[in-house]
């Protein structure tokens, strides 16, 4: 339920709320359970509710899958497309891939959610969750899009003047940038994970600060490649490898509700995202 009223759920809908609550009530009489709970200033789901939410997103999407079965072969993508993904990754690669989407059909609508924060994507109604983590495939329904490790960097000024750390101990003498949410560093040296600590003058919130403070040369900055590929093949930040270790791998990953009668849309994005992923050239 992302409308948060019956209101707003019949504005998006097109209809009145007269006619949506008659229509969730036949519902909930036919399951023979209540799905919300209502009052005059809120609604939530019940524990019902949470539960029915998954099984009525999966019919939605399977009848979503029917009607662009045999209206899409002729008049392209249709619908809304809803994604969730993180902000950088969101701004850097995501838009442009649904931008150009969006010029090829022009019935195709998005709905972008761009959050740093896990975003549950059965309360939300979304059709996707684009994912940076060291998932496995058996975590969750999800598909590997493409590699995004982690790598240390600095600006060649910071580098110039300090120099640049050579094995992981030598983090320890340079000032390091840290992200609020991560709160060590994780390496793989000889094949064991090694979560570091690190300190600096500077920590933020978000990988947009932490990364122009790495440009800056405040210090060095721990951050996915796709959050700094561009700087790097511009020369302006630099990428360091260390001689004993490794930061650890992550995966780009679509995770799904479920892979069953999936909208002509949702494969169209997943595969136009892992086409643009695969472009991209990892260092």
């Amino acid at each position: 339920m992302t409308a948060g009223s019956l209101s707003a759920a019949a504005r998006e809908m097109g209809t009145t709320p007269m006619l949506v609550s008659r229509r969730l009530a036949a519902l909930e009489a036919e399951l023979g359970a209540r799905l919300f709970h209502r009052t005059t200033r809120s609604l939530s789901l019940t524990p019902e509710g949470e539960a029915f939410l998954p099984h009525a997103a999966a019919l939605i999407a399977a009848r979503d899958s029917a009607f662009e079965s045999v209206s899409s072969a002729g008049s392209g993508l249709s619908g809304v497309l809803k994604v969730t993904a993180p902000n950088v990754i969101g701004h850097a690669v995501i838009v442009p891939v649904v931008a150009g989407l969006i010029a090829d059909n022009p019935a195709l609508r998005v709905n972008l959610v761009l959050s740093d924060d896990r975003v549950d994507i059965a309360s939300m109604g979304l059709d996707v969750a684009i994912r940076v983590a060291p998932m496995k495939p058996s975590d969750m329904i999800a598909t590997r899009l493409a590699d995004n490790p982690y790598i240390l960097c600095a600006s060649p000024a910071y580098i110039a003047r300090f120099g640049e750390p050579a094995i992981l101990g030598d983090l320890v003498s340079h000032p390091c940038i840290k992200l609020h949410a991560m709160e060590t560093w994780p390496f793989v040296r000889g094949g064991e994970l090694e979560q570091i600590r690190i300190a600096g003058p500077l920590s933020a919130s978000t990988v947009d600060a932490v990364r122009a403070a790495c440009l800056a040369g405040v210090g060095v900055a721990m951050m996915t490649y796709w959050d700094v590929y561009e700087q790097i093949e511009r020369g302006e930040l630099k990428r360091i490898v260390l001689a004993d270790a490794a930061p650890v791998e992550l995966g780009i990953w679509a995770v799904f509700l479920t892979r069953a009668q999936m909208p002509v849309r949702v494969r169209a994005f997943i595969d136009a995202l892992r086409k643009r992923l695969l472009a991209g050239t990892l260092p």
